[in-house]
């Protein structure tokens, strides 16, 4: 099988519990670390998939590696090579696929309820669940690409996933372990601080409150998500 291609655009935005996931599914994967330069790929179909991670960057920022993953996210909607995004990557799927990203209302840190559309389409990424804590990192949204259906949405960002097809983009993060949480807590300090009176931003201490038993929650969501998006990967 071809590997599961996986972009990291920042050393702490990795693939946390996905690659957990592809690992215990014996799914080959390998990682291209934009964030130590590594050359991106010419094409997608070397993959089986392809997925891209969180970054503090923006899509609306003029680096250089931003047009080529448009296209590689054009090449792989084109080909039905599924495509995975989270935050920033989903905000990257937007915007090669003819969204736009800007600001969010809010900034939202830390943990938040999202609640899942009721319709078909959700029920086949989420099945029964209604509703999950999921966490945050975020100060931009994006808008839903032509023919892509809208399935989360929070109280400060009406946006959180959509689907188009076996493709994916999440503006929320279900990818997070407790060592991830922990480090992004340590880099974010300031950014924290300096946000801590926007209503959707929360407290270092609580945002790593009970975080063994929060993850655990994320990870059997990310778990039931990410088992429907495997089903796509291209032979």
């Amino acid at each position: 099988m071809k590997p599961v291609c996986i972009f990291r655009h920042a050393r702490t935005e990795g693939a946390g519990y996905l690659g957990t996931f592809l690992e215990q599914n014996a799914i080959p994967w390998c990682e291209v670390r934009i964030d130590l330069g590594e050359v991106m790929p010419p094409s997608a179909t070397a993959f089986s998939g392809l997925v891209f991670m969180g970054g503090p960057m923006s899509v609306n920022d003029d680096l250089p590696w931003i047009k080529h993953a448009e296209v590689l996210i054009q090449e792989a909607v084109r080909l039905d090579i599924p495509v995975l995004g989270h935050c920033l990557g989903g905000q990257l799927m937007s915007k090669a696929l003819g969204g736009m990203v800007s600001a969010n209302p809010y900034k939202e840190i830390g943990w938040g309820n999202v609640v899942v559309g009721d319709h078909a389409e959700a029920k086949k990424w989420f099945g029964d669940t209604k509703q999950f804590l999921s966490f945050h990192w975020h100060g931009e949204t994006f808008t839903l690409p032509e023919g892509a259906t809208h399935l989360l949405t929070s109280e400060h960002c009406a946006n959180q996933a959509y689907a188009l097809g076996k493709h994916l983009g999440f503006q929320c993060h279900i990818e997070m372990t407790s060592d991830m949480v922990k480090v992004w807590c340590e880099t974010g300090r300031a950014e924290v601080e300096a946000s801590i009176t926007s209503n959707g931003v929360q407290a270092l201490d609580e945002i790593q409150r009970i975080l063994p038993e929060r993850v655990t929650a994320l990870n059997a969501v990310a778990q039931s998500v990410y088992t429907v998006w495997i089903q796509g990967l291209k032979s």
